[in-house]
């Protein structure tokens, strides 16, 4: 067994990046094309991400298209988008479908700020399962005789100020979000 903190450093990372992936997808009354990332289509037998069964753009600002590549797929698509949970009421054309992204309401934005606290606290979590393995994986070098009691007190301060790091980022992009999300 060995420890490195650079490993630590790239799973809590990986928290971040998930949580900006989760941010991405909670609507700010602004369209965005990430906001239909998640959405996923019953399609030729099985579930697809939307972005494979067609193309993705914001013309406008409160505007998202969808241009599907084969049209008997747009009643598929066109329900996965509504029973998404977004909220989004697509309008087909054609093969094009028109998802037009309403302002949002005080509560809805409110709701959204609840939702990226709860993101913002399951990346904080998982930031913190990843310290606590390092921590212990440290105690068991510390205990084994592989490394000094000075090298396990060192590297569990390089553990911790790197997780005050990543959760000090988590925190910044959870104001950011919420800022973002009570703009008119």
């Amino acid at each position: 067994m060995s420890f490195d903190i650079n490993d630590l450093k790239r799973r809590m990372n990986a928290a971040l990046d998930t949580l900006k992936k989760e941010f991405s997808g909670l609507r700010t009354g602004r369209a965005s094309a990430s906001l239909l990332d998640a959405v996923t289509v019953e399609a030729y037998g099985s579930r697809m991400p939307l972005n494979q069964v067609g193309a993705v753009s914001v013309p406008e600002p409160r505007l998202i298209t969808v241009s599907v590549w084969d049209g008997g797929m747009t009643k598929a698509v066109e329900k996965a988008i509504r029973d998404a949970g977004l909220g989004l009421n697509p309008q087909p054309d054609g093969n094009l479908i028109r998802v037009p992204v309403p302002q949002l309401n005080e509560e809805r934005r409110k709701e959204l700020q609840k939702i990226a606290g709860k993101y913002a606290e399951s990346a904080r979590v998982a930031i913190r399962n990843v310290r606590r393995e390092g921590m212990d994986t440290l105690k068991k070098l510390e205990k084994d005789k592989v490394i000094s009691e000075d090298d396990a007190k060192r590297k569990h301060d390089d553990v911790q100020k790197a997780t005050d790091d990543i959760i000090g980022q988590v925190d910044k992009l959870l104001a950011d979000k919420e800022k973002d999300i009570m703009v008119v």
